[in-house]
């Protein structure tokens, strides 16, 4: 988080706690860290258990919280109580960075909750049929999961398949006609512009694991070869 905030080059970081190792003790440094360069932080969250972890990510500092994986309009409903404050949504009283560590709930704290940027995956066919309705709910800001949409219409692994590639189409369309944020996944810059062209101005660039994958493959493999190892 220091390393990226100091470039001052990105808008915010994504904890891809979906798929990363972490703790609820991490949840509080990552938000920290991110403090020190007023850099907010995204935490990407499995289905289950959304509503205690979408909870203790915001209490913990985090400003934005992305939905993996949801199938149905209830679950994007639930998934949107749990970041809300009461009454509007489920979110209550406690004692943790957000609330100032203040036990009894304050307006602060409800507006806190009230600017928390929701991001739903559409990423499973039953969701996608859904699109429009999800797109006039309070939510912010939409991703299209090719990968996960591929495997739920039966083509794993072919993102670029022509229903793939139509799916993602019409849900960035239809997201910048209901002014909802459509947000990209890019391996790099490069492959931005067909996006750019539609209008689409949230893109999520790079990933730590593949950026470190990528790199030894780029660097190491050819020096191997060399040294005929």
């Amino acid at each position: 988080m220091e390393v990226l905030g100091s470039t001052g080059l990105v808008d915010y970081v994504e904890l891809s706690a979906q798929y990363a190792p972490y703790d609820l003790y991490s949840l509080d440094n990552f938000a920290m860290a991110g403090d020190l360069y007023e850099l907010p932080a995204m935490i990407k969250i499995d289905p289950e258990p959304r509503y205690f972890m979408a909870q203790r990510a915001i209490g913990s500092g985090f400003q934005s919280v992305l939905f993996a994986d949801l199938r149905s309009v209830k679950e994007v409903e639930e998934a949107i109580a749990s970041v809300r404050a009461e009454p509007k949504g489920k979110n209550g009283s406690a004692m943790n960075r957000a609330a100032k560590y203040f036990y009894g709930g304050s307006e602060e704290f409800v507006k806190y909750c009230d600017d928390i940027v929701i991001a739903i995956m559409i990423e499973k066919r039953q969701l996608y049929e859904h699109l429009e309705e999800v797109l006039n709910m309070d939510i912010d800001m939409i991703q299209f999961g090719p990968s996960d949409f591929s495997m739920s219409i039966g083509v794993p692994g072919q993102t670029g398949h022509p229903k793939v590639v139509e799916a993602q189409e019409n849900t960035v369309k239809l997201a910048l006609k209901y002014d909802k944020h459509p947000r990209i996944e890019l391996p790099g810059s490069a492959n931005s512009e067909k996006w750019l062209k539609m209008g689409v101005k949230d893109y999520c660039i790079g990933w730590d694991v593949m950026v470190m994958r990528d790199y030894v493959m780029q660097n190491v493999a050819p020096l191997r070869k060399e040294l005929g190892v």
